[in-house]
């Protein structure tokens, strides 16, 4: 595992080779929306990446619950993935989605909504010092 071949099989057991799996069995995956803004930062292990391609929608694995999850199975919020990448390193993945609502459990359009200014961190869309 983690030889990276030049042209990897586009069936998910040729890409499931090319994975750099963590000492968990896992994976980042860097979720971005198809405008290119960033929305949140999630992990895979192989069942959550062969549910979202045999699926199209945004599979995880919770860490802090230790289970496969869907994005949106409570909310809502389902994320359409669009296309699917492997890092050259092949130890991380990218999925750029259509979105059905805010990424954030908080309710943020991104988990990546806090800005750190000169001073200190404040949330996306309010100026500086406020």
């Amino acid at each position: 595992r983690g030889q990276f071949p030049p042209d990897v099989p586009p069936s998910a057991g040729g890409l499931f080779e090319a994975l750099r799996l963590d000492e968990h069995g896992l994976l980042p995956v860097v979720v971005q929306g198809a405008d290119g803004r960033v929305l949140m930062l999630a992990w895979a292990d192989e069942e959550a990446l062969r549910l979202t391609l045999e699926t199209g929608e945004a599979h995880f694995h919770s860490r802090a619950r230790g289970r496969l999850w869907r994005k949106g199975e409570t909310s809502g919020n389902v994320q359409r993935v669009v296309e699917v990448r492997l890092d050259c390193d092949g130890d991380a993945l990218l999925y750029r989605v259509e979105a059905a609502g805010p990424a954030c459990h908080e309710g943020s359009a991104s988990c990546f909504s806090r800005v750190r200014d000169a001073e200190r961190w404040r949330r996306e869309g309010n100026p500086p010092g406020a």
